[in-house]
């Protein structure tokens, strides 16, 4: 399971069919271990039957739109951990990067993880990239800026102080967030809300809602993790509107 999922994801934009045969593996995998139960993949067969249907019908307006947002709906489920039959592995118990760390925990969430295919069901375009011709350098060079700009403001905020470390467990801390959370967060931030919001707003309104949408989202971890996620979703954001 540890890998058969992150590798499924890792192939949704490549080959969708082997992306699927993966993940039919990694979930008889999670099922076989008690992660998953059958409430959770009675949930998962309907959000399929009902991408079978978005993808089939696209051409009526009426069942497309209402398939997508009941996938769309089911996959504001999943990041919230509403659906019942999902059990988070847990990977690492009160752990610390360095003596002067605190501590934490670390999960897989396998139901955050799922996202990226439901709202691929909802949006087939989700992943498709338009062509950018003579994208200026300058903007690359912005963006990558940004990121440090964002950590030395964390800083000074107090939210991030500076300790080199390389823990033993820093592979599975990489695996976890990018495909058990961040993949997850940007499909449905940035690949979903945003865009389509953008098709309504155009698209400075679509990018500033969706980073407040994106801070709101982490308003469990304090107001200071709600500002720094909000601009992280602004600067994100600023890759899709380059």
């Amino acid at each position: 399971m540890e890998y058969l999922l992150p590798l499924s994801l890792a192939a949704i934009v490549f080959n969708f069919r082997a992306a699927l045969v993966l993940l039919a593996l990694a979930l008889a995998a999670v099922f076989w271990q008690g992660y998953v139960a059958v409430p959770a993949i009675l949930f998962l067969t309907l959000a399929g039957l009902i991408a079978l249907l978005r993808w089939r019908y696209q051409s009526r307006k009426g069942v497309a739109i209402t398939c997508e947002g009941v996938l769309v709906i089911a996959s504001v489920m999943l990041f919230m951990h509403w659906v019942p039959g999902f059990s988070t592995p847990k990977i690492l118990d009160q752990v610390q990067a360095g003596p002067h760390s605190q501590p934490f925990t670390l999960y897989y969430g396998l139901d955050k993880a799922l996202i990226p295919f439901l709202l691929l069901g909802a949006l087939p375009s989700l992943f498709a990239t338009s062509a950018q011709a003579n994208v200026a350098p300058w903007r690359w060079g912005v963006l990558l800026l940004c990121v440090p700009g964002l950590l030395l403001l964390a800083v000074a905020l107090g939210g991030l102080a500076p300790e080199l470390h390389a823990p033993v467990w820093l592979g599975n801390f990489m695996l976890a967030n990018l495909f058990f959370v961040s993949l997850a967060e940007e499909a449905l931030f940035r690949g979903y809300i945003q865009r389509r919001l953008g098709q309504f707003t155009g698209g400075l309104p679509a990018l500033l809602i969706t980073a407040l949408l994106f801070g709101l989202a982490h308003l469990q971890s304090g107001m200071l993790m709600v500002i720094f996620a909000g601009l992280a979703g602004f600067v994100y954001g600023l890759e899709m509107e380059r």
